[in-house]
């Protein structure tokens, strides 16, 4: 049987093309140590490659979510926190105040401890984070969470100006988590020392008087009930931390299984690698001598 020269040449360049192929291929695979470089190599594999790839990155930006909330929940706390101690503070110096054998001059004195936690609690409100957003108003971060206003009367200066609506954020499948609080009830406590504050001020102030003391009253009760209010809100701080921890440490369990999926569906078996590499280029090289050997004979050679 004769073969043509251009039909001897075309399946030496087929076979020669595979075989280089192949070996590109193979040292491609050996070089980054996966076995799938396209997904044509292994289109199922590769599906669940990609799906897994895909559930990877859900769960790191999960992770990215629950890292953000933390510290700054943590932040709002210290913030809290810091209102929590002028309350108590506030609450104390009330409680003194009440204690009927004060004179006048005593209560008196109680003014600039009592102006001072006011406005501390006024300023610890309207705090503001890194970005100049404020902290404690809702979602209408570019407000300050209470105003005062000068020209108002006495125990109706301070307005909460924030709302209560919350920012969401996403930490796993189908679970939320609000990133903000509001300080929505400590206009009230504010308003009620203002009077008080106002009532200690004046000139023949009589510690017997019934406002002097319903002024005085009022606030205790105000103190109370806003204390209870901010602790409350780092207690749903503490409970949140816990619930980020819990489903940060199941996300990290979801993705070291995943990782390991992934290393065990894309790594490649460096052994039997080598061995076909060697096999593919064996054959390349036969075929180059075989090529060379054939291309030199012709119907005159004499065996």
């Amino acid at each position: 049987m004769r073969i043509a020269t251009s039909q001897f040449q075309a399946t030496m360049t087929r076979s020669l093309q595979y075989n280089q192929g192949q070996l590109s291929s193979l040292s491609a695979q050996m070089s980054s140590g996966n076995k799938i470089q396209v997904p044509s190599d292994d289109p199922v594999t590769a599906v669940r490659l990609s799906r897994l790839a895909r559930e990877e990155a859900i769960l790191g930006q999960y992770q990215d979510n629950i890292g953000a909330i933390k510290i700054r929940l943590s932040s709002n706390e210290t913030y809290l926190q810091s209102m929590v101690n002028d309350i108590t503070q506030a609450h104390d110096q009330l409680v003194l105040a009440a204690d009927g054998s004060n004179t006048g001059d005593d209560l008196k004195s109680m003014v600039t401890t009592l102006s001072a936690i006011r406005d501390s609690l006024l300023y610890s409100a309207n705090e503001k984070d890194q970005e100049g957003n404020y902290v404690f108003s809702g979602t209408a971060t570019n407000t300050p969470a209470i105003t005062y206003d000068a020209g108002a009367a006495v125990g109706a200066r301070y307005t909460f100006s924030g709302n209560t609506n919350q920012q969401k954020s996403v930490i796993g499948n189908g679970i939320t988590q609000a990133v903000n609080v509001d300080v929505s009830g400590l206009e009230s406590l504010l308003n009620k020392l203002d009077t008080t504050i106002d009532a200690l001020s004046q000139p023949n102030v009589n510690p017997s008087d019934p406002a002097v003391q319903a002024a005085i009253t009022g606030s205790m009760d105000s103190s109370s009930a806003t204390l209870e209010l901010v602790a409350g809100k780092i207690a749903t701080f503490g409970g949140a931390q816990n619930i980020m921890d819990t489903l940060n440490g199941n996300h990290a369990n979801v993705s070291l299984s995943n990782q390991n999926a992934i290393f065990e569906l894309n790594s490649l078996d460096y052994g039997q690698a080598t061995v076909e590499l060697n096999g593919y280029n064996t054959a390349l090289q036969a075929s180059y001598k075989a090529y060379a050997k054939i291309s030199g004979l012709s119907l005159f050679n004499i065996l």
